[in-house]
């Protein structure tokens, strides 16, 4: 009986899964939030740049929403982190605050740089009421043009899904967005190519002994080996999917992308 409570309780949360305020083809109103870094982000001046916007209405202990979450950071961070043609936008229910939404991030956002999200203090809530968005999470895409071309992207399977949402004629380039270097400004690697069979080249700065961890999307670290050597070359066994390569030397440490196909 439990068990049926439970998956009822699942299926509540993505009934009438989607924005209930406008119809497809209706033009969104303006709005601005602040996400959890402080950094505004305002609709107009997004969808101005030619950007298509895809918003994902979420909020912290929404069992789906925490299942679907790095899926959506994947293609945040695939399509070059809001650089390119692709913007993504996570917007709270307004029921959470910034700690908590940066929490929510660390342990479900998965090994991606994360969408920027905008929790109750950075105007979550209103965004969310303005869009009539009742059950979560709900995924929508607003055009150039700020109109709605999808109300709602479900279910979410993988980055695919997202993918899929595509407008017809719309095929923005992958983009290589590299996490930020930690413990140093100065340390970075070249890796190459970012899109392999698992033949991968890995150039350092220079001669040190230097760590290398892999890690899939879930965070499980999958491959990890010690080098002495400047160029390495590895060729990875590992399945079709999106891994982060932890690169480790003289005290600093810096992350990039790469997809196995």
């Amino acid at each position: 009986m439990k068990k049926i409570t439970l998956i009822l309780m699942f299926f509540g949360f993505l009934a009438n899964a989607q924005i209930n305020n406008y119809n497809v083809g209706d033009v969104v109103d303006d709005f601005t939030v602040t996400d959890t870094d402080g950094v505004e982000h305002n609709m107009y001046t997004i969808t101005a740049s030619g950007k298509h916007v895809w918003l994902d209405f979420f909020f912290v202990d929404c069992g789906p929403c925490q299942a679907t979450a790095s899926m959506f950071n994947e293609f945040y961070d695939k399509y070059g982190c809001n650089d390119g043609e692709v913007y993504a936008l996570s917007i709270n229910s307004g029921r959470d605050d910034d700690e908590y939404v940066k929490w929510y991030e660390q342990q479900y956002g998965g090994n991606f740089n994360h969408a920027p999200a905008a929790s109750n203090e950075g105007g979550g809530g209103p965004v969310t009421s303005n869009f009539g968005v009742g059950a979560f999470p709900t995924y929508c895409l607003i055009g150039p043009d700020n109109k709605v071309i999808l109300k709602d992207i479900y279910p979410i399977y993988s980055v695919q899904t997202f993918e899929d949402s595509f407008p017809a004629g719309f095929n923005p380039p992958v983009m290589q967005c590299t996490l930020g270097v930690s413990d140093s400004q100065t340390f970075d690697f070249n890796i190459y190519p970012s899109i392999s069979k698992g033949a991968i080249n890995i150039n350092l700065p220079s001669d040190a002994t230097s760590t290398i961890a892999i890690f899939n999307a879930l965070g499980q670290q999958v491959f990890k080996n010690t080098y002495s050597e400047k160029n390495i070359n590895l060729n990875l066994q590992l399945s079709a999917g999106v891994y982060m390569v932890k690169v480790s030397a003289d005290n600093a440490s810096a992350t990039k992308r790469i997809i196995i196909e």
